[in-house]
């Protein structure tokens, strides 16, 4: 038997096993707390819609070229729409997708499947016509052998 791997060895296996588990959860419980600070101190940075309850002032609307340059929220979708953060009483303005942009969007992608679709229904029909094409060949060359 080789050294250490009687009964000896096995107590101390488990001695180191439970010592790693105990820093690996030490080590976690310390991240937590540090991702916990990051988030108390990044909370106050962001919009109130996201840690406040608010109500939407003005419906989603179509941006005016004025709004596209002073207002940041404009450039990700073009529309915008004014909300009313409760808490606070703060007016901010959210990033908005109309029904319009997204009927808009659902017709291209329609529009697109479509087209692939047609595409490759046309490579299935030449593929076809082409091994057709090398079955009859083989047949008469079979044929012609006789």
């Amino acid at each position: 038997m080789p050294a250490g791997a009687g009964t000896r060895g096995l107590p101390q296996a488990r001695r180191l096993c439970w010592l790693l588990c105990a820093v690996t959860f030490k080590l976690c419980q310390a991240e937590a707390s540090v991702s916990e600070d990051k988030l108390s101190v990044s909370a106050s940075n962001l919009p109130c819609w996201l840690v406040e309850e608010f109500v939407v002032a003005e419906e989603c609307s179509a941006c005016s070229t004025f709004q596209t340059k002073t207002i940041p929220e404009c450039g990700s979708t073009g529309h915008v729409e004014k909300i009313t953060c409760s808490p606070s009483a703060r007016n901010e303005f959210k990033s908005c997708r109309s029904a319009v942009m997204e009927q808009r969007l659902f017709w291209k992608f329609e529009g697109a499947v479509l087209g692939v679709a047609l595409v490759f229904a046309c490579l299935v029909i030449l593929r076809q016509r082409q091994l057709d094409r090398k079955a009859l060949e083989k047949v008469r060359k079979q044929i012609e052998s006789i």
